[in-house]
């Protein structure tokens, strides 16, 4: 038996904004993302609606170790005792000492906030990860499961080809499809969260993506989905717009800790553009479920704009 099962983690207690994947192949069973170790019990259930046991789980795959992606890592792994993780080389080393990512989190949320989104998240046995080279492949019954680096979102992310079902598994790097947003036809747009955006490598992610003419692809957020090549230019055009908006604020005259509101004032307005060009049926509901995302693709690209600005004072002191 083959199948693809989509599981709704009920991120931060909403519905339909983040999925883990569940992979059977025979009687063995992968994860390809894991959410929070808050949703590792749903991902449990429906590992046993399929039959199947957690002893039966081979792989625990993560496209990046963004928490919404990774954070239930070292509880899944807990309770499936034969599983290995599978993750980029950028990533693994964070896995197996969690001490700074969560820290930064933390800090960033609050032990109170981290708790309640995230709950606990543990170091991983080294022996039980398995680090994926660029086109590296992995056997996985009569499927080949094959890893490609996809930067640009986060330096430590891979997207994953599965040759049975002829898709990809996109994690972050093609972009966010929130259903609720598909009403009117595709809608993608990028996340270019803290801390490693850069558009020249996300737009050739994105681009690599779609040569590859899957029939379908399965983003974190959110589902199954086709018509990839026209979701791929909506990316691109974003993502263009992202990284102009980008140089410009670091060559503003706006203090650093300007930067933020200045950018995310300019994306609001650049995307209630497209919404009025798109002829959204309910721009408000747009606006809502992108508000979040929003709010942290400024909080990126404020960030890449103050860390290259200090790059280029520290070159010109020294230069």
């Amino acid at each position: 038996m083959q199948k693809i099962i989509t599981i709704d983690c009920h991120y931060a207690g909403q519905p339909l904004v983040a999925a883990a994947y569940l992979m059977i192949e025979g009687d063995e069973a992968a994860f390809i993302d894991n959410n929070t170790a808050l949703a590792v019990p749903t991902l449990l259930d429906h590992l046993a609606a399929e039959g199947l046991t957690p002893e039966q789980v081979k792989y625990l795959i993560i496209t990046h170790v963004h928490l919404d992606h990774a954070g239930g890592t070292s509880a899944l792994l807990k309770a499936c005792p034969n599983a290995v993780v599978i993750a980029h080389p950028r990533a693994a080393r964070h896995v197996i000492d969690p001490e700074r990512l969560v820290g930064s989190a933390r800090a960033v949320y609050g032990a109170e906030t981290f708790d309640q989104l995230y709950g606990t998240i543990e170091p991983v046995p080294a022996e039980r990860v398995r680090e994926m080279e660029d086109g590296e492949t992995l056997p996985f019954g009569e499927r080949t499961l094959t890893f490609l680096h996809t930067r640009g979102h986060a330096n430590h992310h891979f997207c994953i080809v599965d040759s049975a079902s002829h898709s990809i598994f996109t994690g972050d790097a093609f972009g966010l499809h929130y259903p609720a947003l598909q009403a009117d036809g595709p809608f993608a747009f990028p996340s270019t969260s803290p801390t490693d955006f850069d558009g020249p490598l996300a737009r050739e992610s994105v681009k690599r993506l779609v040569a590859l003419k899957p029939s379908c692809i399965y983003p974190t957020h959110f589902g199954p989905l086709g018509e990839i090549g026209r979701r791929g230019e909506q990316l691109l055009a974003h993502l263009e717009f992202s990284e102009a908006l980008m140089l410009e604020a670091e060559a503003s005259d706006c203090a650093d800790d300007e930067l933020e509101p200045m950018i995310k004032q300019r994306l609001d307005a650049y995307f209630d553009g497209v919404l009025e060009e798109r002829g959204a049926g309910d721009p408000d509901l747009y606006r809502d479920l992108m508000a979040m995302d929003l709010d942290l693709n400024a909080q990126g690209l404020a960030f890449v704009a103050a860390k290259r600005r200090r790059k280029a004072r520290e070159a010109a002191s020294t230069g």
